[in-house]
Formats: structure tokens, sequence, C-alpha cells
């Protein structure tokens, strides 16, 4: 009695909250449902769990549940479709893109070579589905109003839902392997809740900063009501998750957007770029260069990262071929077993369902071998070039494109990052995309500008100011050309 009382009561929260964010000024296509779905989800359980008719264990990975394939498959033609009948843009962002689509193709081409190549095949498409989704945000009319009602509706369900999971019922509790007891709300880890939630934090850290700053803005007051209470929930859901590299990536993201948009930051690249890079590199270089120990009892996890050093070793003993790996998502069916083996001879418990090395770049590396990392970093170092060029011209959203793509390479140091359907490579291939459109000057430049008038009065007219701009433009362009024909006279005379 007790649950459906707090159901009623989180319910009626949920509504109000979409009833104060909404924005009558903007208008998204229906399409921006699809991506929303698919990050429900990705960012909770599957259909058939919440139904109780899904299968655990590594074997069940392999057979698959033909529920949440049907639902999948649907989804993606869906969003095939909208991604093909917006022509243009989408080709115009996927070529822009070639380092994504290069790890697609090297990705699907490692399935000839996998021991289970049709499970890996089915995995694929899952991963074409992710950047379906993304190009469905980008190419949106006004991509970045998608932007923010994706931030909206991803955590007005999933963080009210998840602390009523974890107050009122035994769904939203677990134990950990080690048998202590975790929060997981939504999903079914607390490691997996975390990083939910810290995704979805930032960008309701950043509507709130832009509603805070722009005092123009329609229905501001009732929509910073919307959003900071979306951002309270998930600090609380961050403490409720205890996920340390959740927790820090938060800060992390957090601290890069506002440091960015200082002044004495934002008009010096070159500080941006010092700042960006000693974010994304430190935790990786103590890694490499022994500080584990650092980096583990900085996140609280003890001095093997809770054991994730020793899974490392484990699973890299048990690789296969160096440079092109097993296959594509099929290491751990392969060598689970083995991999688990070597864990008990170093006194751990059998942990015969492992399915994950707790690190990005080793995971792509058991996968896809040093041919797959090359290629992640080339995503990694082409998204940043791209970030920072949008954050030159929009650096508001730039600072938020940033943010994801350092925590993203932050959080894959220990915990697998760029695997199918996880949130953060999807937030990732999102920042890398959106980056690409800014930096390129099609996407953006959505806010109105405030323009001074002759007298000296500001004025917010968005469709007069556009106007103005397209007047100046082909002014500009008329003069050019007329510059151009007089030069080429007086040089034929």
């Amino acid at each position: 009695m007790i649950f459906w009382i707090a159901f009623l009561i989180c319910s009626t929260g949920i509504a109000g909250l979409f009833f104060l964010d909404r924005d009558a000024s903007t208008r998204n296509s229906k399409a921006l449902w699809l991506p929303v779905m698919w990050l429900w989800i990705a960012g909770s359980r599957t259909v058939s769990s919440w139904l109780g008719t899904g299968s655990s264990g590594l074997t069940s990975t392999l057979d698959g549940n033909p529920m949440d394939a049907a639902i999948f498959a649907a989804l993606m033609v869906a969003g095939i479709i909208v991604v093909v009948l917006r022509g243009q843009r989408a080709i115009t962002l996927l070529k822009a893109n070639g380092p994504v689509l290069l790890y697609l193709l090297y990705c699907v081409i490692s399935v000839s070579w996998s021991p289970f190549p049709e499970p890996a095949f089915k995995r694929w498409t899952k991963d074409v589905g992710d950047v379906v989704m993304v190009l469905i945000l980008a190419t949106d009319a006004q991509p970045i109003a998608a932007l923010r009602r994706l931030y909206s509706r991803l955590g007005f369900i999933l963080f009210p839902a998840s602390i009523l999971l974890i107050r009122y019922t035994e769904l939203g509790r677990g134990y950990d392997p080690d048998g202590k007891p975790m929060n997981t709300g939504v999903t079914d880890n607390k490691n997996s809740l975390g990083l939910i939630v810290f995704l979805v934090s930032l960008g309701a850290l950043w509507n709130v900063r832009a509603l805070l700053t722009d005092k123009e803005a329609p229905n501001r007051g009732r929509r910073l009501v919307a959003q900071g209470t979306l951002l309270t929930f998930g600090i609380v859901l961050l403490q409720m998750a205890h996920s340390a590299t959740s927790i820090a990536c938060f800060i992390l993201g957090a601290g890069l957007m506002f440091a960015t948009n200082l002044r004495s930051i934002r008009i010096r690249p070159a500080r941006v770029h010092a700042l960006c890079l000693v974010i994304i590199l430190a935790g990786g270089l103590l890694l490499l260069f022994g500080g584990q120990s650092m980096v583990s009892n900085a996140l609280g996890r003890g001095d093997k990262l809770s054991g994730r050093t020793d899974i490392w070793a484990a699973a890299i003993a048990e690789s296969g071929n160096p440079i092109i790996g097993t296959g594509f998502e099929s290491f751990w069916n392969a060598n689970a077993r083995k991999v688990a083996r070597t864990l008990i001879r170093r006194g751990f418990l059998d942990m015969p369902d492992l399915v994950s090395a707790h690190n990005g770049y080793i995971e792509v590396y058991l996968d896809l071998g040093w041919a797959g990392v090359s290629l992640i970093a080339l995503i990694l170092i082409s998204g940043y070039r791209h970030a920072s060029k949008a954050f030159q011209r929009d650096p508001k959203l730039g600072s938020l494109m940033l943010a994801y793509i350092a925590t993203g390479t932050f959080y894959s140091i220990t915990e697998v990052g760029f695997r199918v359907l996880t949130p953060s490579w999807i937030f990732l291939l999102l920042a890398v995309v959106t980056s690409s459109g800014v930096a390129a000057g099609f996407l953006g430049g959505e806010e109105p500008e405030i323009l001074v008038s002759r007298s000296g009065t500001a004025s917010r007219t968005p469709a007069s100011n556009k106007l103005i701009r397209a007047r100046k433009t082909v002014y500009a362009e008329r003069r050019g050309f007329t510059e151009f024909e007089m030069t080429r006279a007086d040089n034929l005379r």
C-alpha cells in the first residue's frame, strides 16, 4: 500500500516537472522520442528484464531475447527512415565524422573472424543503432533545443523512478560480488546507475546555467525550477549509487564546463587546450607509469582498483591476436571461463559469467586488437579537435561537448565506456558528431542574439535578427564580388 501511494506521488511529480519545463518557443520533431526511448532502455534495463522474462548469465548474451531484439529493430528501422528523409544534413555530418564510420566498418569486418559471427553481427547492428540515434538528435531542425529536451525526458523519468525503486522496493537494490548491499535504481548495477546519472546531470547543469545567465529566456522561472529539481535529484542519486568513478567524472565535467567559460580562459585557446588535456591525460598517465594506487585511492577503491588490475592482467593473458583481437564483442563469450580460472588461482571467487574487463581501452583491445584501440584513439582525438573548434564558435555548447569527451576518456580507465548500448559510448558519439557540426558551422547559433540599435537600446527579435544577418551576408558577398571584378578589370588593363 505504501509503495502505491509513493508511486502516485512520484507520477504526479514527474507530470509536474514536464509541465513546468514546457517551452512553446521551440518545436522539435516527434522523432526525438526515438533516441529518448533508446536511451531509456540503454540507461536502465531491457524490456524483458522489466517484465521478468529475460535471462541472465553469459550464455544469454549469445541467445538474446526475441522481445528485446524486436524492440531494438523497430526503433532502429524507424530511426534509419528519419535519417534518410533528412538527407543532406545527415550526409554532411557523416562526411565530417570519418573516424566513426571507419571504426564501424572495421567492427563489421571483425565479425568475420569472431568465433560467434551471428551474435557479433547482431551486436554490431545495435552499434549502428547508437549512431542512428545520435544523427536524429544532431539533424533536428533545432538540435540544441533537442539536446535540452533529451536531458529532460531522460532525467524526469529515470531519476524519480530510481529513487522510488530504491526507497520502496527490492527491485532498486542488490548486492555486489563481495556481498555488500548496493543501490541500483532503474539499472541492475550501481555503476550503471552512476553512469546514466552523471551523464544526464551534466546536461541538467548545462540547462540550469543557461537559464541563470539568460534573463530573457521564455518561461525562465518555472523551467529553472524543473531543471534545478532534476539537477538536485542527480546529485542525490550520485551519492546513493556510491559509484566513485561517476562522481569523479561529474565533478571533472562540471569543473571543466565552468572553468572554460571563465573569460580569462575562454579568450585564450591555449589555456582551454591545457585545461582539457590535463583532465583527459592525467588518469591515463598515472595508470601507465605505475600510479594505480594513487588513482585507486583517489576514487576510494583501495590499492588495486577493487581487483580491476587483476582482471586486466588475466584478460590480457588470454587475449588472442594482438593486432586484430578476438572479434567484435566476442572475447568474453570465448574466454570468460579461462579468465575465471586464472583469477581463482590468484585467490578470487569463481566468476564464470564475467563479461567486462572494467577498462574501456583493454576491452577494445581484447575484441579488436591494437587496430581497434587506434581507431578509438582517432575518434577521441578528432572529437576533441572538433569540440575545441565548436567551443570557439559557441562556448556554451562547446564546453558541454568538451566535458563529455574528457569525462568519456577518463571514465573508460576503470569502466567499459566504449561498448554497444552503453550510455557513455552514446553520449561520446553525440559529443563528437555534434561538435563536428558546430565546428563546420551548420549547427548551433539557435540562441537569439542581442543586437544594439543605433539609439543604443538592446533588442531581442530572433526573426528580424536573422533577416538582418542574412542581408549583411548578401551585401558582403556582393561587395566582395564587385571588388573582385574591379580588380580583375584593372589587371586586364
